[in-house]
């Protein structure tokens, strides 16, 4: 049954009867719906319409235990609801087109309602409604306590995706990755298709590969087909994971939180369950940021282990091809098809040092969080020796990854991007116009201190595991102000840039769940330690279950 027209505005329809009333809501003769519900919900879907923050606030029950879930999963608390709402920019226009009304007490009411979107398809609501009170607020002191919202499946989220297929190249009939589907990040050829690299411009101007790049050619070869090319941070030049021209991907293991970057794509795919394995870059943290806020695996290899032919660059001292995946055998599979087996060697998993520098880097609960497992793991007798160590200063690091891979960046595209004013998102555009700024003497400087801190951080760690967070926080909501952004980014890139500055690989494990999402304990190991350091965190993951 269809509503009034003006079921978009803050007026519920005119009932001419009880009779109208019995229609809309297509419910026997013998159920009335409780005094001013309807009120309540007209008023509401007016108020989600016009995006009307405060409204809309006043509407949800207040308190620790209400809930909002879609098919990006579940949020718990009016607090995480109010910084999902503001952060969305609004619902889709829609239509009422039926209610279903079920009192369940005085007080509680469950309403179903069918809406059809101005996009086309249909969509439903289902809502718990309770009488909270306090009628200056709402209709009748109605407030909603719990919500679930089924939109029209897209037939592609272009969010993730950019190119999507069933499957869009099919590898090998049989190998270590048979059968795995893979999302490919926009910065690696795949043969016919163009390199997007998250920028809609830079794409327009495209031409489709001829050969695929090395890394998607050693996982087609390994059986593994390619699901699709998946969405990345523009230029791949950030570790938060928005992208203002095709949407922030959802963040599956954390709604309503940022999914990290820049390999963003790929980790929504791959936490959603569109792809086994993901096939991402990491330059300053892009593998192992999106895999520590969306509960993954995350694989950055030894420097240089894995060719980077036919992959877009933005810092080639630093850039690296790896992998994520929602399980450690998967990665590791990915990693012996990719790697040189002779140029692999083994380590003593019982040997690992700590720095305090790098856990005080981080934010309490991730601090503290990960110190547990730690602990957790010596418990279960996997350490031989843990070491405390001293290291330079995450700061420190930072300032040198960040003058060093700047200067590298503004050599890569800073003629693109000028010739491109407006072409980029105003966070990566500034952070090229600060590229662009750093001198020479700068950047000469930068590399003398870059040096000394590798000799540093190698005497201190020898062939041992180095233990850190692999981010310095969990996901940030969408709706968090630049500064957090900013501060998360800094002290996030001084825990990255160990394994930046030194070229070992660096592996996320997902050891740790808190209110606010997963977070990553960071393995780093010596170069060339990459599949022994996949093999010493299946063990330890394996003691602590």
């Amino acid at each position: 049954m269809t509503s009034p027209d003006h079921a978009h505005t803050s007026e519920h329809p005119e009932l001419d009867s009880a009779q109208d009333l019995q229609a809309l809501m297509q419910l026997p003769a013998r159920t009335e719906p409780p005094p001013q519900l309807l009120d309540a919900f007209w008023a509401y879907e007016a108020a989600l319409m016009a995006d009307d923050l405060a409204t809309l606030g006043a509407f949800f029950g207040e308190g620790p235990d209400v809930m909002r879930g879609d098919a990006n999963g579940l949020l718990v608390g009016r607090e995480r609801i109010d910084s999902f709402r503001s952060g969305r920019g609004g619902a889709p226009a829609r239509t009422v087109t039926e209610i279903q009304v079920r009192p369940i007490t005085d007080t509680h009411a469950y309403v179903t309602s069918v809406n059809a979107p101005d996009a086309g398809g249909r969509g439903l609501v289902t809502q718990l409604w309770e009488r909270a009170g306090n009628a200056h607020a709402t209709p009748g002191g109605w407030v909603i306590v719990a919500a679930h919202v089924s939109a029209p499946p897209p037939a592609m989220d272009t969010r993730i995706w950019r190119v999507l297929g069933s499957p869009l190249v099919t590898g090998a009939q049989d190998g270590a990755l048979a059968g795995v589907s893979v999302a490919v990040k926009d910065v690696f050829a795949v043969a016919g298709h163009r390199i997007g690299a998250g920028v809609p411009a830079y794409l327009a101007e495209g031409r489709g590969q001829r050969l695929p790049a090395t890394a998607v050619a050693a996982l087609l070869d390994a059986g593994a087909h390619i699901r699709g090319i998946a969405q990345t941070d523009q230029f791949a030049y950030s570790i938060a994971g928005r992208n203002g021209a095709y949407g922030t991907p959802p963040n599956p293991a954390a709604p309503g939180a940022l999914p990290g970057g820049s390999s963003s794509g790929p980790a929504s795919a791959v936490a959603s369950g569109q792809a086994d394995l993901g096939l991402g870059t990491d330059t300053a943290g892009s593998i192992r940021v999106p895999a520590s806020y969306q509960g993954l695996w995350g694989l950055r290899p030894t420097y240089g282990a894995v060719s980077l032919d036919g992959v877009l660059p933005l810092a080639p001292a630093y850039d690296t091809a790896g992998w994520l995946a929602r399980d450690g055998e998967t990665v590791g599979h990915a990693a012996q098809a990719t790697l040189d087996a002779t140029a692999q060697r083994n380590i003593d998993r019982r040997s690992a040092v700590v720095c305090a520098a790098l856990f005080e880097t981080a934010d309490a609960d991730v601090r503290n969080g990960l110190a547990g497992v730690i602990d957790a793991l010596a418990r279960a007798q996997q350490f031989d020796v843990l070491e405390p160590i001293e290291l330079p200063h995450p700061r420190d690091l930072f300032e040198i990854f960040r003058c060093t891979q700047s200067a590298e960046a503004a050599r890569a595209w800073q003629e693109w991007v000028a010739a491109h004013p407006g072409a980029l998102a105003e966070d990566v555009a500034e952070r090229f116009a600060w590229a662009n700024s750093v001198t020479a003497e700068q950047e000469q400087r930068a590399l003398q201190a870059k040096a000394a801190a590798r000799d540093a951080i190698d005497a201190a760690l020898g062939d041992r595991i180095l233990l850190l967070p692999s981010a310095s926080s969990v996901a940030p909501p969408l709706d968090a102000s630049s500064e957090r952004l900013h501060s998360v980014r800094e002290a996030t890139l001084g825990l990255s840039a160990v394994a930046g500055i030194t070229g070992r690989p660096a592996l996320s494990v997902p050891l740790l769940e808190l209110d606010g999402g997963p977070a990553g304990l960071c393995l780093v190991g010596p170069r060339g330690s990459d599949l022994a350091l996949v093999d010493a965190a299946l063990a330890w993951t394996d003691a602590l279950s």
